[in-house]
């Protein structure tokens, strides 16, 4: 038994210097359904904001991306299970994912928005959405909000494992709105035909404890070395006015900056 542990103790310890290397390949897990963040183009490419954000992280670390599609709600278990380093999956910092996984420093920060039929009247507030439905993903953040503010208020709450079918019942009449982040919203509804009656409707709602305090990259409990490497390529491609660019060129105008 003991010489087991010990044998499983340096399988560790090679796995987080591999992964630690120059050259040696860096694995992030993400869901690619949630452009303009990750989505997979038509001939099944990765691409996105934060495709092209871990992409340059990693050439800042002088390791290689390599990627892991999985659904959202289970990306922290299977970090845990070591099928991948990190999670990179506009996963914004949590004090409820904090009591799981770590993060590395926060590299993006963008508003959560409500999205409903412009002449709708809706409003992100109990008073307007009471006996209303609407949709989020499942496993995020702005599900957690809308449970926690709006659920227990009347509001009906229906989440979905796939933000995509979020939109197709919201055009449809199923849902009145979609919490969302905004330029998710954007790209991947409001700027595309079927959301040419929609928008956002109010301002961004706040909350840092659900909400959290940016997205950064998803790290396994402990894994300091990992972070601390992947801490030093982040602050590089900020310096280096990389975020900035990737942001006007997937978000437009919204801020993204860390405040």
């Amino acid at each position: 038994m003991k010489k087991l542990k010990i044998a499983l103790l340096l399988g560790c310890a090679v796995a987080s210097f591999s992964a630690l290397a120059d050259g040696s390949t860096l694995k992030f897990g993400l869901e690619a359904q949630y452009p303009p963040f990750e989505s997979k183009s038509a001939t099944g490419e990765l691409q996105g904001f934060d495709i092209d954000l871990g992409n340059a992280v990693c050439a800042a670390a002088s390791v290689k991306c390599e990627w892991f599609d999985t659904s959202f709600d289970g990306l922290i278990a299977a970090l845990q299970a070591r099928k991948f380093d990190a999670i990179n999956s506009a996963m914004n910092v949590t004090e409820k994912r904090r009591q799981a996984i770590d993060f590395t420093n926060v590299i993006y920060r963008v508003p959560t928005k409500l999205i409903a039929k412009k002449d709708s009247g809706l409003l992100p507030t109990v008073e307007t959405l009471k006996g209303k439905h609407i949709g989020v993903l499942q496993g995020s953040i702005q599900e957690s909000y809308a449970q926690a503010h709006w659920a227990p208020k009347g509001v009906d709450i229906v989440s979905y494992q796939d933000q995509n079918q979020v939109y197709l019942d919201l055009s449809s009449g199923r849902l009145d709105g979609t919490l969302v982040l905004a330029p998710a919203g954007q790209s991947g509804f409001l700027s595309r035909p079927d959301g040419k009656d929609y928008g956002f409707v109010g301002d961004a709602v706040r909350d840092d404890k659900i909400l959290g305090s940016g997205i950064a990259f998803g790290l396994r409990k402990g894994d300091a070395a990992l972070k601390e490497k992947l801490d030093t390529a982040i602050a590089k491609v900020q310096q280096d006015g990389v975020v900035k660019t990737l942001s006007k060129k997937y978000f437009g105008d919204i801020d993204v900056s860390v405040k």
